[in-house]
């Protein structure tokens, strides 16, 4: 794949990746009935969405922008172990397979973002 293959590549990933992300961001903070009942079922206290929440929004904002590659990188870690956290909390919970579904997606999405983006810089 040539150089702009790549480029678009990246940016299609990154862009449902962070759209994604912001959902689940702003779906915490704002406090969705579906989303405290699936952290009451978890089992992990309601705050935690607001923590989650600005987590997700300012590692979007930290995969859009170009300059500060650290931060960067530190956001694509950051969402590895929040997506990978989930699945293994569903799986802990006793939910079945099928909730991996999703966080096995979105990390495939995020995965192809970080790995052309590491090819392009």
């Amino acid at each position: 794949m040539g150089r702009k293959g790549l480029k678009i590549t990246y940016w299609v990933a990154t862009i449902l990746f962070v759209l994604f992300m912001l959902f689940g961001g702003i779906s915490s903070l704002i406090g969705t009935e579906a989303g405290d009942a699936v952290m009451v079922a978890l089992g992990y206290p309601l705050y935690l969405n607001i923590i989650l929440g600005i987590a997700k929004t300012l590692g979007s904002v930290a995969l859009i922008q170009n300059k500060f590659m650290v931060i960067k990188e530190w956001a694509y870690a950051g969402f590895a172990f929040d997506i990978i956290g989930a699945g293994l909390s569903f799986i802990f919970a006793g939910f079945g397979l099928m909730e991996l579904i999703v966080p096995v997606i979105t990390l495939a999405v995020m995965f192809v973002s970080y790995a052309t983006w590491k090819k392009l810089h």
